[in-house]
């Protein structure tokens, strides 16, 4: 009965609500800053998650399908017609079938909502629990080498108890690991060289705004980075990057060294030699962790991250340019390439272009019962009202407070570009997707009309 599926998908959603709400700081952080903090991603509320039925896609044999007329009338009045600059497009999660269309398949400025194209190649490609390894290996002439895999948590803060996500690898655990193998082979001081050759290619792509590193967006893109380069970690107020994040980590390593007892000095970029022996690792929390996280957050350093393992698994170099055709080569294997064009993995640059057809069919995808390994896309999108970058004051006016709770969209900003993309069920229980493609990058956008269009396929009784 398609009441009773309502029921039950709101009652769903209200739980994960409560859930997140009650454990407010301690779970998950809930503001839109874009940077990891000692505060943990979503994926404490994963096992709630997939213990409900709310999230996968929807029995083909339960809800009706919108009738696409009437869920037209409800969205074209919001829109304001043809005529008006938002792109926009809504489908069927379980049959993928369009049910309402304004210049879907037209590839418009994805801004952020890039991210949902570089979380499913990630996840297709490397696998939801693969964890990257940050390692130190013996060096030439007594030293020791420092080498990055593209870890974009790798911290060197103190753990923190209770934390409720999986832990960060551990600068410091390293050093220690690191200090006891060399006091067992009789070494007493080293020199700290560093490895970041898992990345090649520039460190900023040429299409971001020159104000994104000083600003703080993200940090410069490397393989070897330490809490995201920032100058000060323990300050969120502070945004400013380090200049070059491996040196930078390589001289907290050697100080992290020097506590334990093996006097330091950070040394040179190099690549460390083939085969050289182990004396410690520390690795991340899995892809489906820092996927759930980048998406809630909305963060742009481990967005790069993940399109950077996409490359390195598909073969090919671990750059802009091969993260771009990484992504676009998993999508293609999925089913879902068309429509999708990107330059970086964030969606910080504005020749990004997809089409809202095309994001709707990636949340799709990743909302499908048989691929369990994407779900994880759709358990790390913002819940409205509540959580990431739909928290308050997104969706509490009563224009679009109906859709609190019950749609889970990622957003998208750039100069003159707003975007949400995401699912939601309707009001006869029929989970759909959605892509709303607000602005041309010359004037100004209203986030706030995108929150009503989803609000309004979330409550539409339109079958």
């Amino acid at each position: 009965m398609p009441g009773r599926g309502r029921a039950l998908a709101v009652l769903s959603l209200s739980l994960l609500n409560v859930f997140t709400a009650a454990a407010g700081l301690a779970v998950v952080k809930l503001t839109p800053e874009r940077h990891l903090s000692p505060r943990p991603p979503s994926v404490a509320a994963r096992d709630l998650v997939a213990a409900r039925s709310a999230i996968p896609a929807a029995d083909p044999a339960g809800a009706r399908s919108p009738n696409p007329s009437v869920l037209a009338g409800r969205l074209s009045a919001l829109i304001g017609g043809p005529d008006a600059k938002i792109n926009a497009v809504v489908v069927d999660a379980v049959t993928r079938r369009p049910l309402f269309e304004q210049r879907a398949d037209q590839p418009a400025t994805p801004a952020s909502t890039t991210k949902l194209a570089t979380s499913v190649a990630a996840l297709a490609s490397v696998g939801s629990q693969h964890r990257i390894t940050t390692q130190v290996v013996r060096g030439a002439g007594g030293g020791v080498v420092l080498v990055g895999g593209g870890d974009p948590t790798l911290t060197a803060l103190p753990a923190r108890a209770g934390a409720g996500h999986p832990p960060y690898a551990s600068l410091a655990d390293l050093a220690r690991q690191t200090a006891a193998a060399l006091k067992a082979s009789g070494v007493r001081r080293v020199r700290v060289d560093y490895d970041a050759s898992a990345y090649q290619g520039p460190r900023t792509a040429s299409s971001w705004k020159p104000n994104y590193l000083p600003d703080g967006e993200l940090a410069p893109v490397s393989a070897l980075t330490v809490d995201e380069g920032r100058v000060a970690p323990t300050d969120p107020s502070q945004k400013a990057r380090v200049a070059d994040p491996p040196a930078a980590a390589a001289a907290s390593f050697a100080r992290l060294l020097s506590v334990n007892g093996i006097p330091a000095k950070a040394g040179r970029s190099t690549v460390a030699p083939q085969g050289a022996a182990r004396l410690g690792a520390v690795q991340s929390p899995p892809i489906s962790a820092l996927v759930e996280h980048l998406l809630t957050d909305s963060d742009n350093d481990v967005a790069e991250a993940m399109a950077r393992q996409a490359a390195i698994k598909q073969g090919v170099p671990a750059s802009f340019t091969g993260a771009a055709q990484a992504v676009r080569q998993v999508l293609a294997g999925l089913g879902v390439a068309d429509g999708v064009s990107v330059n970086d993995g964030s969606g910080l640059s504005p020749r990004n272009r997809i089409s809202p057809i095309a994001l709707a069919r990636i949340v799709s995808l990743a909302a499908a019962p048989d691929r369990p390994g994407l779900r994880p896309v759709i358990t790390g999108l913002p819940i409205a009202g509540f959580s990431g970058t739909l928290s308050p004051p997104r969706y509490t006016v009563p224009a679009s407070q109906a859709g609190a709770g019950l749609v889970r969209a990622k957003t998208g900003t750039l100069s003159g570009v707003s975007t949400l993309a995401g699912v939601a069920y309707d009001a006869d229980g029929r989970l759909l997707a959605f892509a709303f493609m607000a602005g041309d990058g010359k004037g100004p956008v209203d986030p706030g009309k995108l929150d009503q269009l989803a609000a309004a396929v979330a409550t539409c009784g339109c079958g």
